[in-house]
């Protein structure tokens, strides 16, 4: 199979491998530019590094990109991580068109951060879809889904890293062999069923200490280990990462008011929210790394009583 990727990062890189490791002939490499100063893509530097063509164009509606790709002369193309528009204009040029990766069960969750929302939100599964990309965002037909579990405990770096990045791998191999064979179907999406929120930024990731501590859980850990939740300190940024949820089972359990420290151990500090606290067992600062919760609080001067989101 003759195939041309588009994509980026880590997960763009393994998947050039896994082809490559099956002896399928990658014509070329399309990568968007880095920015200034930024370290090189780990999908161009791999790319590069095999002798390959690397294109790399600011914008994929450009005249130069589909030129590029239509002298490949490709059988099928394949989208990994790609963050740049693509139109339909290009996404067709290949023979058997193109596929693109996507980590939520379609229509669910379109938009840049599919993996935050499902955790963010509590569900308790989610997946990935191979579909044809189209002029609309993550609205193309399906061909291909996997789904997993969400633990009730596990962070978007769990979920991403031990399923989604591995999973997506494989499934686009398998989709890219169910295309070259014939053997698929497309599946319009149920409008009805779709959903689409756009990033996990900084601003959605504030700590709101007043919410029930089953939401402020799960927002920690749908932003863990990226952007990060976060709280304030004196008006300082705080960053929490890994942590516990301990319920408060009767009202002789409660331990002071929302956003108060109720306890600083040697590993952690507990912060009570409605319905519990939060263990907070890895911490940052505006201008540290990250640590444990206990080192935190005894450099940040935090005891019981202390007040955050103030």
């Amino acid at each position: 199979m003759k195939i041309a990727i588009i994509g980026q990062q880590d997960f763009g890189k393994a998947v050039l491998e896994a082809f490559l490791a099956r002896k399928d002939e990658v014509a070329g490499v399309f990568c968007a530019p880095e920015k200034p100063g930024a370290k090189a893509d780990p999908l161009r530097a791999a790319a590069q590094e095999k002798g390959l063509k690397v294109f790399q164009f600011k914008s994929l509606r450009d005249a130069e990109a589909h030129e590029a790709l239509k002298g490949l002369k490709v059988d099928i193309g394949i989208m990994a991580y790609v963050l740049q528009f693509a139109p339909d204009t290009l996404v067709k040029l290949p023979r058997l068109g193109t596929i693109q990766y996507h980590p939520s069960l379609l229509p669910k969750y379109r938009g840049p951060s599919s993996i935050n929302w499902p955790i963010i939100r509590g569900d308790t599964r989610t997946g990935l879809t191979i579909f044809r990309p189209t002029e609309g965002l993550d609205e193309g037909p399906v061909v291909l889904q996997k789904e997993c579990d969400i633990g009730p405990d596990e962070t978007i770096g769990d979920v991403y890293f031990n399923k989604l990045f591995p999973m997506g791998v494989k499934t686009l191999l398998e989709a890219a062999d169910l295309v070259a064979a014939g053997r698929y179907k497309e599946t319009t999406q149920d409008e009805s069923q779709a959903s689409y929120e756009g990033w996990c930024r900084e601003a959605e990731a504030r700590i709101h200490w007043a919410h029930h501590v089953d939401f402020v859980y799960n927002l920690i850990r749908g932003c863990n280990p990226a952007p990060g939740a976060w709280t304030t300190l004196n008006g300082k940024k705080l960053q929490i990462f890994d942590a516990r949820k301990r319920l408060a089972r009767r009202y002789a359990d409660v331990k002071g008011k929302v956003g108060e420290v109720s306890d600083v151990t040697e590993a952690s500090f507990k912060v009570t929210a409605q319905g519990g606290a939060i263990e907070v067992l890895r911490a940052r600062g505006e201008d540290g790394k990250k640590v444990s919760g206990g080192e935190f609080a005894r450099a940040a001067g935090i005891t019981s009583g202390s007040m955050l989101g103030t």
